[in-house]
């Protein structure tokens, strides 16, 4: 359907819409257009006051009001017990930690901890059709809006001891004193946000106060602006008439508007009308896009963007189907930009990366998606990172609703849905986002140098503004409640965590580096405060975090005294295979490979990758091109005679993605495309640019021929690309059959320096890689365990693979007793040169 509204054409993409009244379902179909809108121009600047320590809602009005008899309830205690009348239980069972040591030892006999699942004892849920928790648990993974009212009646569990990090690590002990306060500064920020909003819980729902609300009676605005004099709302609704719409302000900056419905009880802005607050400030006559819109679009041809007040009459509203995927075990992320996500030079949409791309990452073996570039951002070549309107899906991909669509579909899949989030900063464009959005430059971020980032030439937040953590906190709640995402990838929170950056630092994992004067303590106590509300209100929720700098904590749980993060992205790998790429092959070393994928703390999770989307965008190269470089032109397929070059590089391309899943982290990543060696880099549309120092920036004509994704290369068997597709496919079953990145037992047996060889074993797998440029070893005694018959589970010289077929499947390899390598046992096998062969075990001791 195309809604046709004043200035704005909003299209919807076939998707499924639930009538929640009498439980049917209907399919509307309907065309894929443009967006489109008109706009207008804004000004700017002011400085104002500092709110901090306290709730600035102290109004009259029932709905900001917490009752002074109302008490936040905690699990266990006597007044909890006594007032409710159901039990709800975690949407799930918490998974149990896979910990591998640094050294390289095996791990079998090291007790795991277990985290328990927490039962939260809660009062009744309003949900009239709900008879038992279990219906509970069932339905509300369905209906969006009844698993909506389960959350709410979930409190979070209580802050712990903080204790606990000292017992995994002594070594902190030594700097309990910066811990303490930080974990002192946590409680204390909780308390008062039990105090004053009623809970993290209640506080999380800052939209339901801030922006545009809708009740039976009309609709109100509010926006927190305390550097405004004045300030009113325009827009389609109201002819822009600065006049006919003006706002009041209460002491704490907060500027209020309530419309009442038309005569008709229509709501009086239609839905997909364009709207902006027009402030007044000391340099003049600002209008700004709402902080809190849920929706905002850029008109074709025009830079500025709108922002768009998206309220669907219920009949058109996408409802979700189908339950959120259990988290799994092993994780495996394909990590996607929806927008260069088609084969053709364009911007793809939701729901065309719904069905031509998802069922593809679940053809693959992948059990999650990383979507990157979710919130709204001016800037297309910024993906994403510099984000304009925090609460809005990126409007070029689709509407609101067909984001919802897709996201359902792959939930229909099985597969996890994580969105790339952006905490860390926010986009300096005052037109748009939240720069200078009151007229000040201390409104949500850091006044001065230190709320300019100036490497990323983007704003830093204050988290140590109470109206920041509302803000923030809402921003993950949305994402998680209104569109059922199922966690999240934290971006930028080494930059975060630091105040200098971590820009031009260069941590040797000496913990004062970690624990001093340089550490942002209100960010982490904001990622503290993040990581309970996404863990204590979604149970199966997964969070990441990209840290480089390695900070001890930071994946143990906040009630033990950490950071609270699920897991930590391994980057030294990716920057590890570059540094080695550059040298020859005779200056690789085995045990540095083996110590880079093993180096992290023990009782801390890591996704591993070997390339993201960092190593393919302009400016860098993805593996395949340090690897095959221009022979990638004209020499891939399978018809046409090779080069020692590509040889070398399809053989070396496949063996570095299987040894960094099998030896990197508890979970693995890879960027879209990355899996068959995509040609070429990723470049972004770009203008030619004059910079304000004179410096002239070629663009590329605005072209998108390198921002898409060649999807029917990896899909060509007559391309070698195919063979390394198919690699990568069976890299991702094989680790579904055997789930060996979160085996309890690693051994690495064997790191042989002039043989080139690494040995090691996953649960009942081992691992045979020879690195070798042309020796290869026939007979070749390998170390194991567990005594049986072992078989071939994965050979990257498989001719399937791209490979020469060196290697006979039917092969059985029978084990020998005696010590081998520190293994009590062994085996041979044919280790042909520059391959890995996985061996499986069949059978037990006969």
């Amino acid at each position: 359907m195309v809604y046709t509204l004043p200035g704005i054409r909003l299209n919807t993409l076939p998707s499924i819409s639930h009538c929640v009244a009498d439980r049917r379902t209907t399919v509307a179909a309907s065309s894929s257009t443009n967006l489109s809108v008109l706009l207008r121009k804004n000004s700017l600047t002011r400085k104002g006051k500092f709110l901090a320590g306290r709730s600035v809602y102290e109004f009259d009005s029932p709905s900001f009001m917490v009752a002074a008899t109302e008490k936040v309830l905690v699990p266990g205690s006597q007044s909890d017990a006594s007032s409710s009348t159901e039990q709800l239980e975690a949407l799930g069972e918490d998974t149990e930690d896979s910990k591998i040591s640094q050294n390289e030892v095996s791990l079998e006999e090291e007790q795991l901890d277990d985290t328990t699942e927490k039962d939260f004892v809660t009062s009744p849920v309003l949900v009239e059709d709900i008879a038992a928790t279990e219906e509970v648990r069932s339905v509300s993974l369905v209906d969006i809006g009844i698993e909506s009212a389960a959350i709410r009646q979930m409190p979070l569990p209580p802050p712990g001891t903080g204790q606990r990090i000292y017992e995994i690590d002594p070594l902190l002990d030594s700097h309990r004193e910066h811990l303490e306060y930080r974990y002192s500064h946590y409680k204390k920020i909780r308390e008062a946000i039990d105090k004053y909003e009623g809970g993290l819980e209640a506080f999380s729902r800052g939209y339901e106060k801030l922006g545009f609300t809708r009740s039976e009676t009309g609709i109100t605005y509010r926006e927190w602006a305390p550097g405004a004099k004045s300030a009113s709302l325009i827009g389609d609704f109201n002819n822009w008439n600065p006049n006919a719409d003006v706002m009041t302000r209460n002491e704490f900056g907060v500027w209020e508007i309530f419309l009442p419905n038309n005569a008709d009880d229509s709501p009086p802005i239609p839905h997909g009308s364009r709207v902006k607050i027009r402030m007044d400030t000391p340099s003049g006559l600002k209008d700004s896009i709402p902080a809190w819109i849920k929706f905002s679009v850029q008109a074709p041809g025009e830079i500025p963007y709108n922002g768009i007040y998206y309220d669907p009459p219920e009949e058109e509203r996408y409802v979700f189907q189908h339950p959120r995927p259990k988290k799994p075990k092993s994780l495996r992320i394909y990590e996607a930009h929806v927008g260069m996500s088609s084969t053709e030079p364009m911007i793809n949409t939701y729901a065309n990366f719904r069905d031509d791309v998802l069922p593809r990452i679940k053809k693959l073996g992948y059990n999650a998606v990383q979507i990157m570039a979710i919130q709204e951002h001016s800037y297309y070549a910024s993906f994403g990172y510099h984000v304009t309107n925090f609460f809005a899906p990126s409007s070029r991909c689709g509407t609101p609703d067909d984001l919802k669509s897709m996201i359902d579909k792959a939930h229909e899949l099985g597969l996890v849905v994580l969105m790339d989030i952006v905490h860390s900063h926010s986009s300096n464009n005052t037109l748009d986002g939240l720069n200078m959005f009151d007229g000040t430059d201390s409104h949500y971020f850091h006044s001065g140098e230190r709320g300019y980032h100036w490497m990323w030439d983007s704003r830093l937040f204050n988290y140590g503004h109470w109206e920041v953590l509302r803000y923030l906190l809402s921003n993950a709640r949305w994402w998680l409640d209104e569109y059922k995402f199922d966690g999240f990838r934290f971006d930028g929170v080494t930059s975060m965590m630091y105040t200098h950056h971590g820009l031009q630092v260069a941590f040797t994992g000496n913990y004062s580096e970690y624990f001093g004067l340089t550490t942002d303590v209100d960010a982490v106590v904001y990622l503290m405060l993040v990581n309970d509300l996404i863990h204590g209100l979604f149970p199966e929720a997964i969070s990441i975090g990209e840290d480089v700098s390695g900070m001890p904590t930071f994946c143990i749980p906040v009630q033990d005294g950490g950071v609270g993060f699920d897991y930590r992205l391994h980057m030294a790998i990716a920057d590890k295979w570059i540094e080695l790429l550059k040298l020859r092959d005779e200056d690789w070393k085995m045990g540095d490979i083996v110590h880079t994928l093993t180096n992290r703390r023990w009782s801390e999770k890591c996704v591993a990758y070997a390339e993201s989307h960092d190593q393919a965008l302009v400016g860098d190269k993805t593996l395949a091109f340090w690897l095959m470089d221009k022979d990638m032109y004209d020499f891939m397929a399978v018809d046409r005679p090779s080069t020692p070059l590509i040889d070398r590089g399809i053989a070396l391309h496949k063996m570095i993605r299987l040894i960094t899943m099998g030896l990197g982290g508890e979970g693995y990543l890879n960027f879209m495309g990355n899996e068959f060696g995509h040609p070429e880099w990723i470049d972004f549309p770009r203008a030619d640019q004059r910079l304000p120092d004179g410096r002239f920036i070629p663009g590329n004509g605005n072209s998108f021929d390198k921002c898409r994704r060649r999807f029917d290369l990896g899909d060509a068997e007559y391309l070698r690309y195919h063979g390394l597709q198919e690699f990568d496919k069976a890299m991702q079953h094989l680790e579904e059959a055997h789930k060996f990145m979160t085996s309890a037992h690693q051994y690495i047996s064997r790191k042989h320096e002039g043989e080139r060889v690494i040995v090691f074993e996953r649960e009942d797998l081992v691992f045979v890689f020879n690195f070798h440029w042309h020796n290869s070893y026939s007979d070749y005694r390998v170390g194991c365990l567990k005594p049986g018959k072992y078989q071939i589970a994965l050979d990257s010289d498989h001719s399937l693979f791209g490979g020469f077929g060196r290697l006979d499947h039917d092969a059985e390899f029978f084990t020998f007793e005696g010590n081998h390598d520190n293994r009590p046992r062994s085996f041979l096998v044919y280790a042909p040169a520059r391959t890995v062969v996985v061996y499986k075990l069949v059978t037990d001791a006969v």
